[in-house]
């Protein structure tokens, strides 16, 4: 490793080829505390290129006090790795929300110099949490079912019984017997929308193109509830298709472009924007498989909204969990549901005036792409 930062030696090109494929920020401090490398994930992470962060000891970049440096010092004397979880790296110069995983590794060839490998966790987190979504999609599925076969059958005979009543009652009395039935309609329909959680039939699915599913949704909604709302694309043309059923996904993008424009409500400024892209790097384990699916394909839903409480996105995708006064808390989860069964995931990221809901899934089987060759993206962010 030479003073500059640069890998030296016949495999230099092959070398930085490897590491810039690395999809985790890496760097290699010396013995005196320099950075003497970083790939260009790490670029990112730190905000600076390698020959700025060349220039400076890494405890400039890391908060004071922060457990990093002391793993540094540690694999530094015992010449051994260590690996340390959910480590704040929070900092006015690195940004809020910087939790990461460390792995510091010694360099025997280079004495006193380590090598930093940072997970950040917020990929790890959400699909963590992503599977705790399904997990709840799944209890609900089991709910649905038992609310379909124990409980419409006595509301509809609770039903009759109210019907009866109400022709034989004094006028007076007759709104209460109406009101019966119109509760129990509503509770009737309430089930009606949870049995769709209870439907796992399996659906066809072909190679579809994600923008001709994403064009008829804004058809959709700008005929619709999102008339008076600007909304806008910016797509890569050259994405390959997904492998999914056409009708769920209009039924995903048409949840979550409604949830955005009530969210942006009669705000003179609401905007809702739909971006593509594809993200090389994150690959998810299914159950009852040993295979790794990769999830590339990238499909975002963006409004300038309020946002949504923070308190509420850990448990946003939840059944029954809503910030509408007249809502039932299902759409989220059922978005959840279809992309869960699709192999995909769904999450959301917010803060004032920037929500972000963002599906990652597969490609088309016919149109596998390999995660080191992304299609190139053509498309503004």
């Amino acid at each position: 490793m030479s003073a500059d930062g640069v890998i030296s030696g016949s495999g230099n090109g092959l070398a930085m080829a490897v590491l810039n494929a690395i999809q985790n920020p890496v760097i290699l401090v010396d013995a005196n505390g320099h950075i003497a490398f970083a790939n260009w994930e790490a670029e990112a992470f730190f905000g600076a290129s390698a020959s700025h962060l060349a220039r400076y000891r890494v405890s400039t970049f890391i908060p004071f006090g922060s457990p990093l440096l002391a793993l540094i010092d540690q694999v530094r004397e015992r010449r051994a790795p260590v690996n340390e979880y959910r480590v704040d790296l929070s900092s006015p110069r690195l940004g809020q929300d910087k939790l990461v995983d460390l792995y510091v590794a010694p360099v025997m060839s280079e004495p006193g110099a380590v090598v930093v490998v940072f997970q950040e966790r917020s990929m790890a987190d959400k699909i963590d949490r992503q599977l705790t979504h399904r997990a709840a999609a799944r209890s609900v599925t089991g709910l649905a079912s038992m609310l379909a076969h124990e409980i419409k059958n006595p509301l509809s005979g609770i039903r009759g019984a109210a019907q009866l009543l109400e022709m034989s009652v004094p006028d007076d009395d007759r709104a209460l017997t109406r009101l019966i039935c119109d509760e129990t309609d509503r509770i009737v329909s309430l089930v009606d929308r949870m049995e769709i959680f209870s439907d796992e039939r399996p659906v066809d699915r072909m190679s579809i193109n994600i923008h001709s599913v994403l064009d008829h949704v804004k058809a959709i909604a700008k005929a619709g509830f999102a008339r008076n709302i600007k909304i806008t694309e910016s797509y890569d043309p050259s994405l390959p298709p997904v492998y999914a059923n056409r009708d769920q996904l209009v039924q995903v993008f048409l949840n979550l472009i409604k949830n955005a424009s009530e969210a942006v409500g009669d705000k003179p400024d609401g905007e809702i924007q739909l971006t593509t892209a594809y993200r090389p790097g994150i690959r998810l384990s299914v159950a009852g498989s040993r295979e790794k699916i990769s999830l590339p394909l990238e499909f975002c839903v963006h409004d300038n909204g309020p946002g949504v409480p923070e308190d509420l996105l850990p448990h946003l995708f939840d059944p029954f969990i809503t910030t509408k006064t007249n809502g039932s808390g299902l759409g989220l989860a059922l978005v959840a549901k279809i992309i869960g069964g699709h192999g995909g995931i769904v999450e959301c990221d917010s803060q004032a005036s920037r929500t972000t809901f963002r599906v990652l899934m597969p490609v088309s089987k016919a149109d596998v792409i390999d995660d080191f060759t992304p299609a190139k993206s053509t498309g503004k962010r």
